[in-house]
């Protein structure tokens, strides 16, 4: 057996949108929750503050980024003027089955996320598995690099001491996976849309399925 058959699968799950529903609830007060904050600290009218909130997601795929480029705004500043924990914590929306499911996989688990930590401990911490994974590394641990960009991820390989032909990614968003991909993962896309990329190995349509898959993944069962 080759010694990298031998080595232990790692997983790295996305948060919002693979783990948990943020459509419905926690997408919207975000939303809600940066406009506001670029109306009181850069004194702008909600119209123009909602229009520079979604420019500057666009253009750096985090508003933080642009923030931080144009205003010199202080990272910390703005996650936790914007990720209100208590405020969030009524519109978590998971399934629980999702408990059992993520004991089935062998290896290591990990949490990668462009949100803050804080926001990512305590989601965790509402659905009951931060015990099920080995590590949070949020946007703080990327040194504010957001993905897909390709510093956020070396930071994680860095931190976790782990090599990306060991990595799972699981993601609901595939230009996350393309970066995955161009680094040796292996890339699971969380989706219910048909539409195909080269750089994702499977697609299923929820997260739950994915004990199911291990064998199309060249995951060896413990």
């Amino acid at each position: 057996m080759s010694r990298q058959a031998q080595r232990r699968p790692v997983w790295i799950f996305d948060l919002d949108n693979t783990l948990h529903d943020a459509n419905p609830h926690i997408f919207p007060h975000l939303n809600r929750a940066m406009t506001a904050w670029l109306m009181t600290e850069l004194g702008l009218e909600h119209g123009e503050a909602d229009r520079l909130r979604t420019h500057y997601w666009h253009r750096y795929g985090a508003t933080l980024l642009g923030l931080m480029r144009h205003h010199g705004t202080r990272p910390s500043h703005f996650l936790r003027g914007t990720h209100d924990v208590e405020a969030l914590r009524p519109g978590i929306v998971f399934d629980r089955a999702l408990r059992h499911m993520l004991t089935r996989l062998p290896g290591r688990r990990i949490v990668f996320t462009n949100g803050p930590a804080h926001y990512a401990e305590a989601v965790l911490a509402v659905m009951g598995m931060r015990h099920l994974f080995d590590a949070v590394h949020a946007i703080e641990h990327s040194r504010y690099v957001p993905k897909p960009r390709l510093a956020g991820f070396l930071h994680l390989l860095r931190d976790q001491h782990v090599m990306p032909a060991d990595c799972i990614m699981v993601e609901d968003t595939a230009a996350n996976l393309r970066t995955a991909k161009q680094l040796g993962m292996r890339t699971v896309w969380i989706s219910r849309s048909a539409g195909h990329h080269n750089y994702v190995d499977l697609r299923l349509t929820s997260v739950l399925k994915l004990p199911q898959a291990m064998r199309l993944l060249s995951v060896r069962r413990p």
